[in-house]
């Protein structure tokens, strides 16, 4: 085991996916001798080779179609949309096709594609650069959604991606590539797509939740514990589709919920996950599923990040509001 950082966990899959399989591409704006704009692809061109690891014109639609296209032609493309923000020019590509080409094409087909992205709020980036649409694609029938909140489950659940014949949005949360670091093995290992973990257990309400907001959830719950209140966290890890099962079984035990997600209240994975909770779980639960997430607004300029995004102290004051209801 190496102590690393995300962005080393995320760099270290990469370079295992491009030595293991000469099948497989990386491209993108920039991820060539750059690196990419955060170092995710650092140093694999120079070991690789360009035609291994390449750079694309500014035109995430033309990124989108020439995944599709290589996915066709047996080709097992990690493409790199530079800031999610940026989805939409690439969104006919992952809704109106490789969402939905097995089906298209009757099972004979498939799209071993996996989008690497990274997105979120907390380190004060351009508009447009850190908006949570993860919830958008998540709607996508065909499409999974991935979302790792620290470098062990990252490395994992991209060479798990990378291996799935499948299309996966590999989503990673900026404000994690470097604040921490985790115990993350050597060599070649997977992480299973579409089940969530039990990061702590706990035994009076369940916390589900993704991404950083995982880390706020372990600071809310090392502050609960000191006045004796027991969190249970469940980081979901695949957002669609939702291991519905394991959610269940948490709240069966805790009964009571609460669901946070960094992105605005309105859609998105909270609402989902709240419902599955309400037809599988309602007569377990002592209280009404309690939820945390950001105003319905845009994404604020970074001087108000502080003020919009949820943190710990909202993850606290929802579960007591829960629990003394």
């Amino acid at each position: 085991m190496t102590q690393k950082t995300m962005i080393q966990a995320i760099t270290d899959a990469l370079d295992i996916a491009l030595k293991d399989d000469p099948k497989t591409l990386v491209f993108g704006e920039d991820v060539g001798k750059n690196g990419g704009v955060f170092r995710a692809t650092d140093g694999l061109q120079a070991k690789h080779g360009e035609d291994r690891v390449f750079d694309t014109p500014l035109a995430e639609s033309g990124i989108g179609g020439l995944a599709i296209g290589l996915a066709l032609t047996g080709w097992r493309p990690i493409p790199e949309i530079q800031f999610y923000g940026f989805i939409f020019e690439v969104m006919d590509s992952i809704g109106g096709q490789m969402s939905r080409m097995r089906y298209r094409m009757g099972n004979t087909r498939q799209m071993p594609i996996t989008i690497r992205a990274p997105f979120g709020g907390g380190v004060h980036t351009p508009e447009m650069h850190s908006d949570n649409f993860e919830g958008l694609v998540a709607q996508f029938p065909g499409m999974r959604v991935v979302v790792p909140s620290n470098p062990y489950d990252a490395k994992g659940l991209l060479l798990a991606s990378i291996q799935s014949n499948d299309p996966v949005l590999f989503l990673e949360h900026m404000k994690l590539y470097r604040s921490f670091r985790g115990e993350v093995p050597e060599g070649s290992y997977t992480v299973p797509l579409d089940q969530a973990a039990i990061t702590r257990e706990g035994t009076d309400i369940t916390v589900v939740t993704y991404g950083a907001m995982v880390r706020e959830a372990i600071k809310a719950a090392d502050e609960l514990a000191k006045e004796n209140i027991s969190v249970e966290i469940v980081d979901l890890r695949t957002i669609a589709p939702l291991d519905t099962a394991t959610i269940i079984h948490s709240v069966e035990k805790t009964h009571h919920a609460v669901v946070a997600q960094e992105a605005q209240r309105m859609g998105g994975v909270a609402s989902t996950v709240i419902a599955e909770i309400s037809e599988h779980a309602i007569l377990s639960l002592d209280a009404p599923i309690g939820r945390v997430a950001a105003p319905d607004t845009p994404f604020p300029f970074g001087e108000a990040e502080s003020i919009w995004l949820p943190n710990a102290k909202d993850i606290v004051a929802q579960v007591k509001a829960t629990l003394a209801f």
